[in-house]
């Protein structure tokens, strides 16, 4: 795999080679404690101090791990607002509207959608002025954006730091969907160049 190879498969979540269980177990551990020892990863895996650093060091270089932080309660931390706020862009302004999310503090995660808005963000605030604050005077005057949808998180059920593929459950085709409405993407999300 060439260099270029490598860093497009990085960007776009795919590793040069596909994971096995040891470090399936490894990601499981971490999930769990990203402060733990060597050794004691190395002990709760079952492989030698040796192979858990080389393995560690090899899930960082391509890119599955892609960092190391606390996890922080939100509230406690002075921040007691949450909120999703729904964007719709105008269509050629892709790329800008994505540089500028990527410029702003409040943003705490933002995603391109499919459905109903182009692009969802979590945002934290000290109170609801805050968030009104960020929608009105941050979001919804910039260009490229054509509609803003704010909704006020009350109370986060869970949150996981990530989800292994252990983790999905094995489902029955035989059990309905239920109602899933599918709109499809906007032109030009496609063409954006992976981050």
């Amino acid at each position: 795999m060439s260099s270029k190879e490598a860093e497009q498969s990085r960007h776009t979540g795919r590793t040069a080679a596909p994971l096995d269980d040891i470090a399936y177990r490894i990601l499981d551990v971490l999930r769990d404690n990203g402060r733990v020892s060597i050794a004691a990863l190395a002990d709760k895996v079952g492989i030698s101090r040796a192979n858990a650093y080389t393995r560690v060091e090899s899930l960082v270089h391509d890119g599955v791990i892609t960092g190391f932080s606390a996890r922080v309660d939100q509230a406690k931390a002075g921040l007691s607002i949450g909120a999703l706020v729904f964007v719709t862009v105008l269509p050629q302004a892709w790329a800008s509207f994505r540089e500028r999310v990527l410029e702003m503090p409040d943003v705490e995660w933002c995603a391109i959608t499919t459905g109903e808005h182009d692009a969802m963000l979590l945002i934290r605030a000290v109170d609801v002025s805050g968030v009104h604050e960020f929608s009105t005077g941050v979001i919804a005057q910039l260009p490229e954006v054509r509609t803003v949808v704010s909704v006020v998180v009350l109370d986060e059920v869970i949150r996981r730091p990530y989800l292994l593929p252990a983790d999905l459950p094995e489902r029955s085709l035989e059990v309905p969907l239920g109602m899933t409405r599918w709109t499809p993407a906007s032109p030009g999300r496609d063409t954006l160049p992976p981050r």
